[in-house]
C-alpha cells in the first residue's frame, strides 16, 4: 500500500520528505551469506530532521544463499588493452596479470615489468 499524496502533503507540513519509490525487487545481502529477495514491494524513503530511511513492505520475499564469485575480479577488455600497451606484453599475459592484480592496473603493470627487469 503506497502513501497517498494528501499523505505525502501532511508529512511535507511537518517537515518529513517522503516519497514512494516504483520498486520491482529489493535485495538485501546480510553479512552471514544468505541474500534475501523481495518481489513486488512497496517501498518508501523518508528525510526527517537529516536522517534519511527506506521503507520496505509487503511482496514476496524469498531467501537464498549468496554464492561466490568463481570468476575473480571483473577484467575490462580496455584494462587488458593499456596493460599490454604499457608493458609491451601480449593480451593474455597482461589479462593474467590483471587477474593477479584482482583487477589492479598499476600491479600488474608493476608485476609484469619487474619480470623484463629480472
Amino acid at each position: 500500500m503506497k502513501i497517498k499524496p494528501k499523505d505525502l502533503k501532511n508529512l511535507e507540513r511537518l517537515g518529513i520528505k517522503a516519497e514512494n519509490i516504483d520498486a520491482a525487487r529489493v535485495t538485501i545481502e546480510t553479512r552471514d551469506g544468505k541474500r534475501i529477495v523481495i518481489e513486488e514491494p512497496t517501498v518508501t524513503k523518508t528525510v526527517a530532521m537529516g536522517q534519511e530511511a527506506i521503507v520496505v513492505m509487503g511482496g514476496k520475499a524469498r531467501e537464498e544463499e549468496v554464492k561466490e564469485r568463481e570468476s575473480g575480479p571483473e577484467i575490462k577488455e580496455e584494462d587488458v588493452k593499456f596493460v599490454a600497451e604499457q608493458t609491451g606484453k601480449s593480451l593474455d599475459e597482461a589479462r593474467r596479470a590483471l587477474i593477479e592484480a584482482n583487477g589492479d592496473i598499476a600491479q600488474a603493470i608493476m608485476n609484469l615489468t619487474k619480470e623484463q627487469s629480472s
